[in-house]
């Protein structure tokens, strides 16, 4: 991709392709690889349902005016833009605490993207801190996605445990968080360098 021989499209479907090929030479019968395409078809099913009721969403929000009222809302309050942004990243924390990580960008970003720009913030910098901050949902109570794989694939390591386990790699995902907010520049300095 940062060579320019494909896009990000294509650079996914060569992976795809390259596992696809690593598998087949480790010895994957016909019955993984059916039950691997089952999967994949079951989360791309509801990936698309996900995305259609949002485009819908999106649709109904454009006409309702809450994006604007939101941005109008944001950049009016008597706060500096760190704080602002603080606060979004915590809002997001206790939504990340009752959705799955891909549901709750797709309902929020319509509303909140603009008043972030509007504000002044760089956006691929925002892209990043919102996965990061995507990231440590999916490790954290009550539904922490990424530690009932861990016990679904290692059933002898119990629920309490997975949860105790993940605490320095959250202790680590919320320093890596502060620096981003810290040091801005951090997110954009491979871009930065490779458009010059």
């Amino acid at each position: 991709m940062y060579g320019g021989w494909a896009t990000p499209t294509e650079a996914g479907a060569l992976g795809a392709a390259v596992v696809f090929v690593l598998a087949l030479l480790r010895g994957a019968g016909l019955k993984t690889i059916k039950s691997s395409l089952m999967e994949s078809a079951k989360l791309t099913a509801m990936i698309f349902a996900l995305i259609w009721g949002v485009l819908i969403f999106v649709r109904f929000l454009g006409f309702s005016g809450v994006p604007e009222a939101f941005t109008a809302w944001v950049v009016g309050l008597d706060m500096p833009p760190m704080v602002i942004m603080i606060c979004i990243l915590l809002a997001y924390a206790i939504l990340g605490m009752f959705m799955d990580a891909i549901g709750m960008l797709l309902l929020t970003l319509p509303v909140v993207y603009p008043a972030v720009i509007a504000l002044g913030f760089d956006s691929i910098w925002f892209g990043i801190i919102v996965v990061k901050m995507a990231e440590v949902c999916l490790i954290t109570p009550p539904i922490g996605l990424n530690c009932f794989v861990v016990n679904a694939v290692q059933p002898s390591i119990s629920l309490p445990q997975v949860f105790r386990g993940i605490a320095l790699f959250f202790i680590a995902d919320v320093l890596t968080i502060i620096a981003l907010l810290a040091f801005p520049e951090i997110v954009t300095i491979l871009p930065d360098l490779l458009s010059n």
